[in-house]
């Protein structure tokens, strides 16, 4: 979803992966920085990675970096690689696919997406 940038009163929200698949609002919009990360809390104890890319989508997807396992990808740096948006660690600099959770450097590894939007 691109979002033009004067649109500053809607809330982030994920949805769960709960049975009645509710949205649960994580922040206002314009608390995200283009181009930056914030990492976030969920009900259920699991940290988000949420992005914001300088074109206005938004992304989110597990903060722990599977191979060091500290909750970090919040602080990674955004790139792309033909075409696909992607978090490296500031770790080991593993890239991570932000619409698939796939690790570009390693393909038997990913991490779980969440769906985003703002509203």
């Amino acid at each position: 979803m691109t979002l033009a940038p004067e649109t500053t009163d809607l809330k982030v929200q994920l949805k769960l992966d709960s049975p009645a698949g509710d949205w649960f609002t994580v922040c206002d919009l314009h608390q995200l920085v283009p181009g930056r990360g914030v990492a976030a809390l969920l009900p259920d104890g699991r940290q988000v990675a949420l992005f914001r890319d300088r074109k206005g989508e938004l992304y989110a997807v597990d903060n722990r970096d599977p191979f060091g396992g500290a909750a970090v990808l919040s602080r990674g740096l955004l790139g792309a690689q033909q075409g696909s948006p992607f978090v490296a660690s500031p770790l080991l600099k593993q890239r991570f696919d932000l619409r698939s959770g796939r690790c570009l450097d390693d393909d038997t590894v990913r991490i779980t997406t969440y769906e985003v939007r703002a509203a």
